[in-house]
């Protein structure tokens, strides 16, 4: 019989005592840990099909991170554009300037001798091009058109001011469309 020596608390401090142990508890004592040493076949293959999962989800956020990344230059570049052919519309004069003025053809070759924001309307630029019509390089696969009418806003009335729509296509097809006055002043 195997005994183990337990401390056990009393009145005056504490004090040792033998405790009678089972016998099969003693021989367990003495006999080497029953301790895994390795891992199954179906927890390796469990662990495996985890991985591959979470590794697939992650290639697959930062495929589509990689994909989107060039649609905010493409949308900044369509913005660029509509901007500049805005500003390029909205310097010209309200009305034919007296006497004369560019009475057309109104193409994109003839945009130099554009005089006044009407001779704009219609106006479409397959591939983005110069007031000279020299294309401009890395904007072949932008497109624009401008689309000229009367509006009223604020305190002008609809005969003194015109709407200018500028509206680029990017190359992924995506449009965007953006809009000015111009009063007659």
């Amino acid at each position: 019989m195997c005994t183990r020596q337990w401390r056990v608390a009393s009145i005056v401090g504490w004090a040792k005592r033998s405790v009678p142990n089972d016998p099969p508890r003693c021989w367990a004592r003495y006999a080497l840990p029953n301790l895994q040493t390795g891992v199954s076949l179906i927890e390796a293959v469990l662990f495996m099909v985890v991985v591959s999962v979470a590794l697939a989800v992650l290639v697959k956020a930062f495929d589509q991170a990689a994909v989107a990344s060039a649609d905010p230059v493409l949308r900044r570049q369509a913005l660029a554009i509509a901007q500049a052919l805005l500003e390029e519309v909205s310097v010209k004069d309200f009305a034919n300037p007296t006497p004369g003025g560019y009475a057309g053809p109104y193409n994109a070759t003839t945009r130099s001798l554009f005089d006044d924001v009407m001779d704009y309307n219609g106006l479409t630029l397959n591939g983005i091009s110069d007031l000279s019509g020299a294309a401009v390089a890395g904007l072949a696969g932008y497109n624009a058109s401008v689309a000229v009418a009367a509006a009223a806003f604020g305190a002008v009335p609809a005969g003194a001011g015109w709407r200018i729509t500028i509206t680029t296509t990017d190359p992924a097809g995506r449009t965007l469309a953006l809009e000015g006055y111009r009063a007659n002043y």
